[in-house]
């Protein structure tokens, strides 16, 4: 585990953030780095909002839902109401375990109960780590399904796993374990959300690109923000068989029928996303038909979430897979 603490220079809550960082890992092997951000630019470059900003494992688990950069002073609202220069070190343990219900934190995502988490990875994200190669062998696969709907051959991913002196079997086994890809039984790519190797209910057209299957309703509204292109999302809604089509052009989204909600929750016991909550993430023509089918599925908690929350989930889940 990689955590960087990012703050202006002489900010009064660096070195307490540090040592509640230290004092919620309790022993726990990690990498801890205080890092002095010197202006805005690097400030957006490092995803710093606001001073500090904990960074585990390059995602920053307290930012509120449409954060953007800062070197403005930060502040955290704990759960039970407080609010402090510094998150508290019950809330930074539940950010290292995966589990934070952090006041302050996101709303949102494909993978959890509610409150929803907003990147994924119970609070890592979906943005691989650059080190032992695992972001770019990562980043080689997910460009080549948005180019040619499928995952690049082995002999490529070899190479670019060689870069870092590893086998790419090591790191594809690497990437399916923290649950970035999934493999089948022959080690071959069967999903790279929000990629599907194999037909969902879920086909995106991608203006430049291909023909693309999307793991459910979030990863798809997530494939124009990851590559930066327009295209054409088709689904149906699991109750009533109706068309669902969300029309990206410009970073614009067009949804039809207006009406179109989308589920989103997670089968109890947690699990590989692909297995607890990929089918179960929805389009909807109307929340009626959602809570329809939620009241067919109470195995499945969740909640309806409206196109504009829906959108903004998907993006800060996979805007930043592909940046530099």
């Amino acid at each position: 585990m990689r955590i960087t603490v990012l703050t202006v220079v002489d900010c009064p809550n660096a070195r307490p953030a540090v040592e509640r960082v230290q004092a919620a890992l309790a022993g726990r092997e990690a990498e801890v780095e205080l890092v002095e951000v010197a202006d805005e630019a690097e400030a957006a470059r490092r995803g710093m909002n606001g001073s500090p900003t904990i960074l585990i494992d390059g995602t920053d688990p307290f930012a509120p839902p449409g954060a953007t950069p800062s070197m403005s002073c930060r502040l955290y609202r704990d759960a039970d109401g407080p609010v402090s220069g510094v998150p508290s070190e019950a809330a930074m343990r539940q950010a290292l375990a995966g589990t934070s219900t952090y006041a302050g934190s996101a709303a949102s995502d494909c993978c959890a109960p509610q409150p929803l988490d907003v990147v994924g990875r119970a609070g890592r994200g979906r943005r691989a780590p650059e080190e032992r190669g695992l972001r770019a062998v990562h980043q080689r696969v997910l460009r080549s399904f948005g180019a040619t709907g499928n995952a690049p051959g082995q002999e490529t991913l070899a190479a670019v796993a060689a870069e870092a002196g590893r086998s790419v079997g090591a790191v594809l086994a690497e990437l399916a374990e923290e649950d970035f890809l999934t493999l089948d039984e022959q080690g071959r790519i069967r999903a790279a959300y929000p990629f599907s190797a194999t037909p969902t209910r879920h086909r995106v057209r991608i203006a430049e690109g291909a023909d693309v299957w999307s793991m459910c309703a979030i990863d798809a509204l997530g494939i124009p923000a990851m590559l930066d292109q327009d295209v054409v999302i088709s689904s149906t809604d699991p109750v009533t068989g109706e068309t669902v089509e969300v029309t990206a052009t410009a970073g614009i989204l067009n949804w039809e029928p207006a009406s179109t909600v989308v589920f989103v929750g997670q089968r109890a016991g947690g699990g590989p996303a692909d297995t607890a909550c990929c089918d179960a993430l929805n389009f909807f023509t109307s929340d009626e038909t959602a809570r329809t089918w939620m009241k067919a599925h109470p195995e499945v908690p969740g909640r309806v979430v409206s196109q504009a929350d829906a959108e903004q989930i998907s993006r800060q889940t996979f805007e930043p897979l592909l940046a530099p």
